[in-house]
């Protein structure tokens, strides 16, 4: 008999869901980049009420994420597992992305202390915002395994997925702010608002408009995909999936090695006051120029490590690439803050070390761009484990699980840059100090040297993007060090599941035609 041929996307599907992936991440990094920098930065909620703001709503969501995944993995529908969430939650995540930034509206004229509203509405909005965005979230991720029978068409597609997702936040992480920085002194002229108030306008109105573009991209997978990987008839519940988790030993291993990588993440959370303060000093342009010099490299880094991921699995087993990309991450995090040691007051103009800096940059990224593929191909890996061992394929609990790690660790990390800034006595009083001299002296000099106290903040900022995070790194290799599902056994087992669904298949068509057969033989009969 012939052998069937594996169960595929088209181009057109896969071409639609990174279209989606694209506008996903737009979304996400509207509040991934902006909202932690809007909360302390333009609108003063102190540090360490924004690290316990953003870790509690963060580590919450973070549990809610296997609640999510069990609903998707109990839903059976017409469009499937995965489609009917894609289909109606980006709308609601769109409108809930702008109210965040609405918070300034608790402010009354001439206020610039703190009140109990503003700080009611921050947590409010984002817990809010986290939940309905975890709707969307792990149905997209979820469905990659549900697109394909090919390992290697999920591989590829995974890959794709991480670039497109890369792209998508790219381009609002290198621009939001700088356009924030453009936006707000028209708004001031043309409203007559104070410096403070224009600021506050520039970020609703711009985050509004990146998050209708977003919508429109991320909308369309939902209704051009289509699940080919048929579910088990039976529904877990929420208890039966975390026994499953807790007895899939290879899971396990990533959820532990990303919680232990979570100081990682201070590299995203602190990369853009960096740039805004000792760098550009808030100047739109310097400010822009200097996210694509430094953020550029990070991302053209990951966007290549995320192109040749699939391809350096046909050489080298995904655990290996996985360990080696964290253990060579640590090089470039260490030396970022050499560099800043080296020159502390000269760096923003010190070209030759910007220069080596960049390098640093493009090097990091290309690292965490492996190793992202590898963590999201290594959970696939993990559901046909799970679908080869129990029966049950746990695709939405199991994605739950990326979505998991990436909000647990950033909580913890937005824990521990807020710690780091009250311990340098970097308080909301003295942003909005620094903010005002910035707004009279202008740009003339990257940072107001003479302000010594401020010199401490630019350092712990350059710790924090380095140190704790190539500590991080290292961390991370432990529990996959001797990961316990490899390459080979995944092929077999990838082998015997396909044998499994062409022998069902074969089944359910013998039970279709024998009672026509029967009907048949008795008319000849008779």
């Amino acid at each position: 008999m012939e052998e069937r041929k594996l169960l595929t996307y088209t181009k057109g599907e896969r071409n639609a869901y990174l279209a989606s992936m694209v506008g996903q991440n737009m979304i996400y990094n509207i509040i991934g980049t902006a909202m932690s920098y809007y909360f302390q930065f333009v609108i003063f909620i102190p540090a360490m009420i924004v690290g316990v703001i953003m870790t509690a709503a963060r580590v919450w969501d973070a549990v809610n994420d296997f609640f999510m995944g069990t609903l998707v993995d109990k839903t059976r529908s017409k469009w499937g597992k995965c489609r009917p969430y894609l289909i109606y939650a980006p709308i609601p995540i769109m409108i809930i992305t702008i109210l965040c930034f609405t918070n300034f509206g608790f402010y009354t004229e001439g206020q610039t202390a703190l009140n109990v509203g503003i700080v009611f509405w921050a947590a409010f909005t984002y817990i809010v915002w986290t939940m309905a965005y975890t709707v969307g979230d792990i149905p997209l991720w979820g469905v990659t395994a549900l697109m394909t029978e090919s390992s290697d068409d999920r591989n590829k597609l995974l890959s794709l997925a991480r670039i497109a997702g890369g792209i998508g936040g790219g381009v609002v992480l290198l621009s939001i702010i700088p356009l924030c920085n453009q936006v707000a002194p028209m708004l001031s002229k043309a409203l007559s608002l104070d410096s403070r108030n224009g600021e506050r306008w520039a970020y609703l109105i711009v985050a509004a408009g990146f998050a209708i573009v977003a919508t429109a991209l991320f909308q369309i997978c939902g209704f051009k995909i289509k699940e080919r990987v048929v579910s088990a008839e039976k529904k877990p519940t929420l208890k039966e999936n975390f026994k499953i988790m807790l007895g899939n030993k290879p899971f396990k291993q990533i959820l532990l090695s990303g919680i232990l990588g979570s100081p990682k993440m201070l590299i995203m959370l602190a990369a853009m006051p960096l740039i805004q303060y000792y760098f550009a000093a808030k100047d739109s342009v310097l400010s822009l120029v200097y996210m694509i010099v430094l953020g550029g490299g990070v991302f053209v880094g990951q966007f290549a490590g995320m192109a040749v991921a699939p391809y350096l699995t046909k050489k080298i087993s995904k655990k290996k690439i996985y360990n080696y990309g964290h253990l060579a991450s640590i090089i470039p995090f260490v030396l970022i803050f050499v560099i800043y040691l080296a020159a502390p007051r000269t760096l923003a103009t010190n070209y030759g070390l910007l220069a080596l800096l960049t390098i640093l940059f493009l090097f990091n990224g290309f690292c965490n761009g492996v190793i992202m593929v590898m963590q999201s191909a290594m959970i696939a890996d993990c559901i046909d484990y799970e679908e080869h061992k129990s029966g049950t394929r746990p695709d939405g609990v199991f994605f739950a699980g990326q979505t998991f790690l990436a909000k647990l660790t950033s909580g913890i990390a937005t824990l521990i840059a807020s710690a780091a800034y009250s311990v340098v006595g970097f308080s909301d009083d003295a942003i909005a100090k620094l903010n005002d001299y910035i707004a009279n002296m202008g740009p003339a000099d990257p940072l107001p040297r003479e302000m010594a106290q401020y010199d401490k903040f630019m350092m712990i900022l350059f710790f924090i993007v380095s140190i704790p995070p190539a500590i991080g790194c290292l961390l991370s290799v432990i529990p996959t060090w001797k990961y316990a599902l490899d390459d080979d056994r995944h092929k077999e087992i990838l082998l015997e599941l396909n044998e499994r669904r062409r022998a069902k298949e074969t089944e359910a068509a013998q039970a279709e035609t024998e009672p026509a057969a029967i009907a048949e033989e008795a008319k000849s009969e008779a």
